[in-house]
């Protein structure tokens, strides 16, 4: 509601971001809606519900709800013509040509030329883009499109997938998602001031700042629901809540060019993910090697794992907050730290 009233709605970047949130958000609907139908039916049947019984939606399909996600964000980004990024051109521009623009900043005449490549940023390196391209051989180059939407697609998924399996504990996902945002909202808005992104030397992305009012608006929900998600929790999210703000803190960081710094900001959501995967994969091997599964954790997700060692979950949930912090202060450092 925020965003709506707010921020500039003909901008692509908060189009996009409303309709990301929308999709995700009923596909875990969906999910919810039928484990509580479950639920309610067993209960009119008399019969016990075991919690890990598997009456919401098909992983399948909420995978295909993410490629299809991933699909249309990547498209978005490289196919529209109001996606550009400016940078610095060094040359004299040619007279007429509407592909660069020339400005003024910090009392300095400057030319920028607006490109549409697949660019990314590489955190901690002085000249620190990388174009996608780069990763194809040149025969097939002009195919880069594809290579790039395949890129966001894991991207979503795999943000998506570690925000619901972080969602374990009162108030996790809630504060990691609220302070992660904080970061991207400060990324969404130097990136979107040409004059903060020239001092920075980071990409100007015209219309990024428009962004900054839903990234505070999510802030706001997150902060909202903490109320009364904190231990001990009157409310949960479910899938509609996780599923839709993983895939907003993914397409974010997408759109503001700093997606590889996802393993950093997105650091709990990425160690939870690999708990599971570890547990899981080891569990199989060890089972067909010795017969019997065998597991490296006490219990996955992690933050279960640390509950069977005694810790009290608010301790828990706590300290992967201050963690969070860590690890956003540190993606706030690489805007200078090269």
């Amino acid at each position: 509601i925020p965003t709506l009233l707010l921020a500039r709605l003909d901008t692509v970047y908060v189009v996009l971001m409303l309709i990301a949130t929308v999709w995700l958000g009923i596909i875990g609907f969906i999910d919810d809606y039928l484990k509580l139908r479950a639920k309610k039916i067993a209960q009119q049947q008399g019969v016990p519900y075991k919690k890990g019984d598997k009456d919401g939606l098909a992983g399948w399909f909420k995978i295909l709800g993410q490629v299809g996600l991933g699909i249309t964000v990547g498209a978005v980004l490289y196919f529209n013509s109001d996606v550009k990024i400016w940078r610095e051109y060094k040359g004299i521009p040619p007279a007429g040509d509407t592909n660069f623009e020339t400005r003024t900043v910090n009392n300095r005449v400057k030319h920028f030329a607006k490109t549409k490549e697949p660019i990314t940023t590489i955190p901690f390196v002085k000249d620190h883009e990388f174009n996608y391209t780069k990763l194809l051989p040149e025969a097939i180059r002009k195919y880069s499109w594809a290579l790039y939407i395949l890129i966001v697609i894991f991207i979503i998924t795999a943000v998506s997938n570690g925000s619901n399996i972080t969602d374990g504990l009162d108030g996790l996902a809630t504060g990691t998602t609220a302070l992660i945002g904080v970061l991207l909202g400060i990324f969404a808005y130097a990136s979107g001031n040409l004059f903060f992104a020239d001092y920075l030397n980071i990409m100007y992305i015209p219309g990024l700042g428009e962004l900054s009012i839903f990234i505070a608006a999510m802030i706001g929900a997150c902060v909202g629901f903490l109320w009364y998600n904190s231990y001990p929790a009157q409310v949960f999210m479910g899938d509609t809540g996780s599923l839709t703000l993983g895939g907003i803190i993914a397409a974010l960081a997408i759109i503001v060019h700093k997606e590889l710094l996802i393993p950093i900001f997105c650091g709990v959501f990425l160690v939870e993910n690999l708990s599971v995967i570890m547990q899981v994969s080891y569990f199989k091997y060890t089972k067909k090697k010795f017969g019997e599964g065998r597991r490296i954790f006490l219990m996955s997700p992690l933050h279960h794992h640390y509950q069977k060692k005694g810790y009290h979950e608010a301790k828990i949930v706590t300290r992967f907050w201050i963690v969070t912090v860590l690890c956003v202060v540190l993606s706030i450092v690489t805007l200078k730290l090269r």
